[in-house]
């Protein structure tokens, strides 16, 4: 254990990117930045100037960033085999992205040396030196990342070594040994870094770990324990193949659990904010078993852990939630018991008396329901209304009266089109619309929003942002019960619904119902 602080470098804009499915916009690429340095990052990596068009402008437009405390880094190699560094493209490149840090990666493994750069082992360390050197002349803090150094340790821990003895000559200010291929497992990774350590006393060290063999974070903080000063990963762990190590688990885990300190310190409480951010910046759904900050990390769903957490939060909870942002949830299903639905009712801010005959006999209702194919796991906003109904006596704000949705085609256009009707009571006032949509389950939503806005303005603001239907029972065929789960937000809060029914038309219709309901609810709540 060490009080030191452990610096945070942070390659999500570079490495990050490389993940499949990730994209970031140059715009986004300017609010991560933002964001990461006011959570305290102490480097970001923004890309790899000359790559393509969108890193070079991220350069450009990165010098308007009025940063506070964090360094942005361009990425890039050591110059190429048998060129003088000054005649180097890419290394101008570097320089011309005015960044005040510049890493560039070299070759520890003779393998890539002989094989893929084809030179001989002496030319790649004078490409090392040459290229740090140049970079420190002018002006620019460097870090060295010894690219496959665990490999090449293993093959010709010699040869590894003298690579990072050439970045030192050439006056690196990091050097970040990189499990490149993700494939060592702990204890051979602390030993070797252990290694580099004594053997470096003056230099700084860092790591860069991938995920492949599900280990990134372990090893990444193994690392560290091994006397590493600087870890490099990427928010939510995004990378090539199975990403790289995850730094959303990496800094709670140095802070909370292991008596280092970083510069995140102050914000640590905005974790899960900044984990959420980076997801919605690149269009991809969180993970909801992501340790820290995932929705599912601090949820109970058994009866027995329930009750336990509800008496002491110590019981099945590592840390306080609280700490990183997070938050503890009760997962209502048919394994509850009365101290789970104490639990939710308490979170949702309903006083219930846990030994009435009402609770016992919703507990058995719900039950029942579950029987039948409702989950509400994920359908808090259905379980919400369910339990107000059964409990209070609580009524939805309108009644459906009729609805009907058909399918046909537009015989101008060629198209098929969908065409809902919908007729609700509001009070004493009747409301009869017609929607079209391209679907019939878009067509009712379109038709039902169309009959509420009027009383209740707020409807516009709500649209569904998951949409997903289950068979229970496939072997029914036809004849199988279908359960629609829709998950809906404001742009403030996400809730999900649940609906079930043999007709997929009437399970969808009864989630929609339950999602604006719960919308008119929490308007109502807030007047």
């Amino acid at each position: 254990m060490s009080s030191s602080k452990i610096l945070i470098y942070d390659t999500t804009l570079r490495d990050g990117s490389q993940a499949e499915g990730v994209s970031f916009t140059v715009a986004a690429k300017m609010r991560v930045a933002q964001k990461l340095d006011q959570f305290g990052v102490d480097y970001i990596e923004g890309g790899w100037p000359g790559s393509n068009p969108r890193d070079m402008a991220f350069f450009e437009k990165a010098e308007e960033l009025e940063l506070s405390h964090a360094r942005i880094a361009a990425f890039g190699s050591t110059r190429r085999a048998k060129i003088n560094v000054e005649e180097d493209a890419q290394v101008k490149l570097l320089l011309d992205a005015s960044t005040p840090v510049v890493t560039i990666f070299g070759k520890t493994w003779l393998l890539h040396v002989t094989d893929v750069l084809r030179t001989t082992p002496e030319e790649n360390l004078a490409m090392i030196e040459d290229t740090v050197r140049y970079l420190k002349e002018q002006g620019k803090e460097v870090v060295y990342d010894a690219e496959h150094f665990f490999d090449g340790y293993t093959d010709n821990s010699e040869y590894a070594l003298s690579t990072l003895e050439a970045a030192n000559r050439g006056g690196a200010d990091f050097l970040a040994l990189c499990e490149t291929n993700g494939g060592k497992l702990v204890t051979p990774f602390r030993e070797i870094t252990n290694d580099v350590v004594q053997k470096f006393s003056d230099s700084k060290i860092g790591v860069h770990c991938h995920n492949d063999s599900g280990v990134g974070v372990a090893v990444s903080l193994t690392g560290i324990e091994a006397g590493a000063v600087m870890v490099q990963g990427t928010m939510n762990g995004y990378g090539e193949r199975n990403g790289n190590a995850n730094l959303t688990t990496i800094i709670p885990n140095l802070e909370l659990k292991m008596d280092y300190t970083t510069n995140c310190s102050s914000h640590l409480e905005k974790l899960r904010d900044l984990s959420l951010f980076i997801d919605d910046a690149t269009n991809l759904r969180p993970d909801i078993r992501s340790p820290f900050v995932g929705a599912a990390s601090f949820a109970h769903k058994g009866g027995v852990h329930a009750d336990a957490a509800s008496k002491s939060t110590r019981s099945y909870e590592h840390i306080n939630p609280s700490l990183v942002g997070n938050r503890t949830r009760v997962l209502v299903s048919d394994m509850s018991g009365r101290s789970s639905i104490m639990m939710k009712a308490k979170e949702m801010g309903m006083d219930v008396d846990g030994r009435s005959p009402e609770m016992k006999s919703f507990l058995e209702e719900m039950k029942q329901l579950e029987f039948k194919g409702y989950e509400y796991e994920s359908a808090d906003a259905s379980f919400d209304l369910l339990l107000r109904r059964f409990l209070r006596g609580e009524e939805q704000a309108f009644k459906v009266m009729r609805y009907h949705v058909g399918v046909g085609n537009d015989t101008e256009n060629e198209d098929a089109i969908s065409e809902a009707t919908v007729k609700l009571k509001i009070g004493q006032e009747t409301r009869h619309t017609v929607a079209e949509g391209n679907g019939p389950v878009s067509a009712l939503d379109h038709a039902l929003r169309k009959a509420l806005v009027q009383d209740f303005p707020s409807i516009a603001e709500v649209r569904l942002i998951d949409f997903k239907v289950r068979i229970l029972e496939s072997n029914l065929g036809t004849d199988a019960i279908t359960r629609v789960h829709v998950e809906s937000t404001d742009g403030v809060q996400t809730w999900g619904t649940v609906g079930v029914s043999d007709n997929v038309i009437t399970a969808s219709w009864e989630a929609l119902i339950d999602s604006v309901s719960y919308k008119i609810l929490l308007g109502t709540e807030s007047v």
